[in-house]
């Protein structure tokens, strides 16, 4: 989502805050095709016993605290009281952050531990930096040749209903997704892709009533983003470059990768209707900006 926001110049608050309804869209969705799943096959879900609510419920403390730095960070990025945000996502990132390392110092962090994390932070660091930088060399280069305005210009002109033509965007994303990771396929297609949708629903400066899919330009960024990074999800579970089907047989030794790919199959089917009702309806998606944020 960051990576989307950086690419296309767009608000990273505006973007996370969209995300909330469709998260919690596609957990229903995950939730539905689980249920469904387990009535039908007894054996994939067989009944948990020997747990009483007691013991479910003195369960429960242990994820407050990750509940409890999302809170910080969502109140210090929005300010629910009213007025002025407290600061950028950035800022509350490190906000939250510094409350993890709190918490992780009071549960006896040793300063080894401490070492290796701020190691492993710094790697992680420059691989982002390294790559944003990349990416805005790239658009540069690409905005002097012109091809984002050349590729615009073609898809505006097709032959065809602007859903139609996202659709097959979107498609193209998911066949790409096969053979490249998620942050790489942004990288490399956003640049030219987002001017193309953006001329597609009607240029940067377009009003809602005016627009192919009715939404002003700011909404339809929001919202396109959001679809994208879904897609980009999506692609995660595809073989043959899966990742995190690749992370998961990494984990458990005693599955195979091709047990995995066959296991999230079913899942593939639950990100694809997710995606289709959030292009079916937009809503879901800029609920939350227009409320919040007036987006």
């Amino acid at each position: 989502m960051v990576i989307y926001a950086i690419i296309v110049e767009q608000d990273v608050g505006a973007l996370l805050i969209a995300g909330f309804i469709p998260g919690a869209f596609s957990a229903l969705v995950y939730g539905g095709m689980i249920v469904i799943m387990a009535l039908f096959w007894k054996k994939l879900g067989p009944p948990v016993k020997g747990f009483t609510w007691k013991e479910r419920l003195q369960s429960l403390p242990g994820v407050f605290p990750i509940f409890f730095v999302v809170m910080i960070i969502i109140f210090f990025i929005y300010n629910p009281f009213g007025g002025d945000a407290w600061g950028t996502p950035t800022e509350g990132g490190a906000l939250g952050a510094f409350v993890v390392l709190v918490m992780a110092l009071i549960k006896g962090m040793r300063w080894q531990q401490l070492k290796q994390a701020l190691i492993e932070t710094a790697k992680l660091s420059v691989m982002i930096v390294t790559i944003i930088s990349g990416v805005l060399i790239d658009v540069r280069f690409l905005g002097f040749a012109d091809l984002p305005g050349v590729f615009s210009n073609w898809i505006t002109t097709l032959d065809a209903s602007p859903m139609m033509i996202l659709i097959m965007i979107l498609l193209a994303y998911a066949v790409l997704g096969m053979f490249m990771d998620a942050i790489g396929m942004l990288v490399l297609t956003l640049p030219v892709v987002y001017p193309a949708v953006i001329a597609l629903n009607g240029g940067e400066g377009v009003l809602a009533a005016d627009s192919a899919f009715g939404m002003g330009a700011v909404g339809f960024s929001i919202w396109f983003g959001i679809i994208v990074v879904k897609m980009a999800e999506l692609c995660l579970i595809t073989p043959p470059i899966g990742l995190n089907c690749f992370v998961v047989a990494g984990v458990r030794s005693d599955i195979s990768v091709q047990d995995v790919f066959k296991g999230v199959s079913p899942f593939f089917v639950a990100d694809a209707l997710t995606i289709a009702g959030l292009i079916a309806f937009p809503g879901i998606v800029l609920y939350l900006p227009k409320l919040l944020l007036g987006a």
